[in-house]
């Protein structure tokens, strides 16, 4: 399979554009934020940003590591951070109409850390000005150092999130060295055992060498490293520089995807050619089993709403949005929010790697 060949009906999307898309986007830029949505070029950005949501992506735009699939810009930030962004972020968002919100992250190896506390810092922060928002971290992982994961645990995600990416044999060809099928594993594992009542969460690519028998045996890795919900979705080649596609996945096998695990005990599985991880059905999902109010981790509540929320979700799939952005919510943001930050050097904290 050559990039020049055509890609199937299934996978075509409407072009990004818009007046509540615009809005975003310059409020986003006003701000120095970065979101995920534009950095991975991820397909769904003009659906989801016409509704308002967008996924902030915390630490820069600048990510330590190379992987083979992913566009984010690598390089070394040199210990880099802009120390305002968890108030910029955490005020941004508290002003959007959302009951769920993603905040991912770059890899930051030069960082002792990880950027884990800045993370948490992020999250408290949004939690004191929106205590009724849901909050997924959808974290790297902070080179498999357990105090580190429970760092950002402990801030209280309603959602803990950590990509396993591909299966484990292509691992080490696609992903960066630095990366580990195993480590990917234990961070989740780490999380359900720091806090058993969160809802843990990851997300698989297909359709770049994997075979259906390996994409069953990830799952059920997953299953058993105590994650909750996943979400499957067709890799798609960002540059000509980046791993080929090796198989355009149809819907069919997608939604045998699900079916098997949902037979393993998941939650909820989101799966389809343009599933990613931030998903919006997935989100429905949650929302639906960890209302704001009830309070996280009640096993019960686990218990009596899981068929019904399986249910909203599945009829949300594709067609239900999280929320619209006010614009005069937006333009009050720009004026309140200071100009930009300037970034500051943390020498003594940080891990040099080399250039």
């Amino acid at each position: 399979m050559t990039r020049f060949d055509p890609k199937p009906d299934w996978l075509r999307v409407r072009a990004p554009g818009g007046e509540t898309h615009q809005k975003l986007k310059h409020m986003l830029r006003t701000l120095d934020l970065h979101t995920v949505c534009e950095e991975a070029r991820c397909p769904n950005v003009g659906e989801c940003w016409r509704e308002g949501t967008a996924t902030i992506m915390l630490l820069g735009d600048t990510c330590t590591r190379g992987c083979r699939f992913c566009a984010v810009t690598t390089g070394n930030p040199r210990g880099a951070v802009d120390v305002r962004e968890p108030e910029h972020t955490a005020r941004a968002i508290a002003r959007l109409e959302l009951q769920y919100v993603v905040l991912t992250m770059v890899d930051r190896d030069d960082l002792l850390d990880g950027g884990a506390e800045h993370v948490g810092r992020t999250i408290r922060r949004l939690h004191e000005l929106r205590p009724d928002i849901l909050i997924e971290a959808l974290v790297g992982d902070f080179q498999g150092h357990r105090e580190y994961v429970d760092t950002v645990i402990d801030a209280g995600p309603d959602v803990f999130a950590h990509n396993i990416e591909v299966v484990r044999r292509i691992t080490r060809s696609v992903r960066d060295a630095r990366c580990s099928y195993d480590q990917s594993l234990a961070v989740l594992r780490r999380a359900k055992e720091r806090a058993p009542q969160r809802i843990t969460k990851s997300s698989l690519m297909v359709g770049i060498g994997e075979t259906d028998e390996e994409v069953m045996e990830t799952l059920a890795d997953l299953r058993s490293a105590g994650v909750d919900v996943v979400t499957l979705g067709q890799y798609l080649r960002p540059t000509p520089k980046h791993h080929e596609v090796t198989r355009y996945v149809p819907p069919a096998t997608f939604e045998s995807y699900a079916e098997e695990a949902r037979r393993m005990g998941f939650l909820y599985a989101a799966s389809g050619p343009l599933v990613r991880s931030s998903y919006k059905a997935a989100e429905v999902f949650v929302r639906s089993v960890l209302r704001p109010g009830d309070g996280v981790g009640a096993e019960q509540l686990l218990a009596e709403r899981l068929e019904r929320a399986r249910t909203q979700a599945a009829q949300a799939q594709g067609s239900l949005s999280m929320a619209s952005v006010a614009a005069h919510e937006a333009a009050s943001l720009l004026e309140s929010v200071a100009a930009r930050a300037s970034l500051l050097p943390a020498e003594r904290l940080v891990r040099r790697v080399p250039p």
